[in-house]
């Protein structure tokens, strides 16, 4: 395979990753590090936000077939050869991603990829396992639609998209996922699963162009029969980004299993499509909701006793983002706590914030960033999150400096621009 060197060394010190793009589409990001351990992650430009609606669950469901073999490996080897070696293998879904990742000794690491892309790349997607697997999806479905948490996840996204795939379940209905059928899998997996849509990340205690030659010749090596007679990558078609809301937009439900309130109020705001705009985001999420001293926190719970929890986040997908606050506590106190948090967002946007106040944030955010770089796995995931939904790593290299680098006018801006105190979305649960 012949390839182009792309990359530089980082601007943060702590991680020089090294980007190689190979002429058939594959991404390879090598690290080595000092740690004996190797972490192989492949990121899959695939989540649920491509399926159509009469597929929804898909690249979920596949997921879980990934595991049931290959041509090459039949069902169980795969497991049974890792766990010999005492590595570890996992997997997740979103709705903008799929994600496979393997960790092992280094020693292990040139024997155990070929088995990883072999599984990913050249699923068998048998019909008996498809059945069998079928059983297990619904039966997560049926958890997670049993899981007050999920429930109110669901509820909070669904009046946040009206018209985006982000709205809908990553896990699929089971009324849907019971239709789905095994070629329809086999169909979806070889028009996603392409060298175009996977970067490949392998951080670990070995060089660098030897991390980058494994993965490389392990993918020529189990791929290139299966892939000289795919198609190229269909084309991505999605709604626009949504405005925000026009003016306050309630949702209330009654949940029986619940012995406290939810309270979840919702902006839309820039997703990754916009990355720039989203840092201001994250820190006002900060500053209302994150740890002790935050704002929301030490007023609500530590001071008035109003909330059992409350908290604040900016969720960041590819196409939009959605700033959430969010708090459990006594139904009794509902309005209160909605009028609060409605306070402190018109603080945010007719007050600067101190200096203080953001030299906390400014070290909380580069030590989340040092803290979170510590494992091979940990930078295997900044690395391939970054390059498959933005298309490049140095924005994450860069992240702590782009928040030192934020000013109080630019936080005030952000909150005028984006959290407007007349115009949000409220999602309410009482217990019933």
């Amino acid at each position: 395979m012949t390839s182009t060197l792309l990359s530089r060394p980082a601007n943060f010190s702590l991680n020089a990753p090294t980007i190689r793009q190979f002429a058939n589409g594959l991404t390879v990001i090598a690290e080595q590090v000092p740690v004996d351990a190797v972490n192989l992650s492949l990121w899959f430009n695939v989540g649920s936000a491509i399926e159509p609606d009469t597929m929804v669950g898909t690249a979920h469901f596949l997921e879980h077939m990934i595991f049931k073999g290959s041509e090459r490996l039949k069902m169980g080897e795969f497991e049974r050869r890792i766990e010999a070696r005492g590595a570890v293998i996992n997997a997740a879904t979103s709705q903008d991603y799929t994600q496979f990742y393997l960790t092992c000794a280094p020693q292990d690491f040139a024997r155990l990829t070929p088995l990883q892309l072999d599984v990913v790349l050249n699923p068998q997607i048998a019909d008996k396992a498809f059945e069998r697997e079928r059983q297990v999806v619904l039966e997560e479905i049926r958890r997670s639609d049993d899981n007050p948490h999920r429930r109110n996840y669901q509820r909070a996204i669904e009046l946040a998209f009206a018209e985006l795939p982000y709205r809908r379940p990553v896990l699929g209905s089971t009324e849907i996922v019971s239709g789905l059928h095994p070629e329809q899998m086999r169909n979806f997996h070889r028009s996603w699963y392409r060298p175009e849509s996977l970067t490949a990340v392998a951080v670990g205690n070995l060089p660098v162009e030897e991390l980058v030659a494994t993965v490389a010749n392990a993918f020529a090596m189990v791929s290139e029969d299966d892939l000289a007679i795919a198609c190229p990558l269909p084309p991505r078609s999605f709604p626009a980004p949504e405005l925000g809301f026009s003016e306050v937009v309630r949702r209330e439900y009654t949940d029986p299993t619940l012995q406290q309130a939810r309270l979840s109020l919702l902006w839309r705001v820039p997703g990754l499509a916009q990355l720039e705009k989203t840092y201001a985001l994250d820190v006002l999420a900060s500053i209302l909701g994150q740890g002790r001293t935050g704002r929301l926190v030490r007023e609500l719970r530590e001071e008035r006793g109003l909330v059992s929890q409350v908290g604040a986040g900016n969720l960041s997908y590819r196409l939009q983002g959605l700033f959430q606050v969010g708090g459990q506590l006594a139904e009794v106190h509902l309005d209160e706590v909605e009028a609060a948090i409605i306070a402190q967002v018109r603080r945010l946007r007719e007050e600067l914030v101190s200096e203080s106040e953001m030299e906390r944030i400014r070290k909380q955010v580069a030590n989340r960033f040092v803290f979170g770089s510590e494992r091979p796995s940990d930078r295997a995931n900044l690395y391939g999150y970054f390059q498959a939904l933005v298309g490049d790593v140095e924005p994450a290299l860069s992240y702590p400096e782009a928040v030192r680098s934020l000013t109080p006018e630019d936080l005030r801006e952000a909150a005028q621009t984006y959290l407007s105190p007349e115009a949000f979305g409220v999602v309410i649960v009482r217990p019933g």
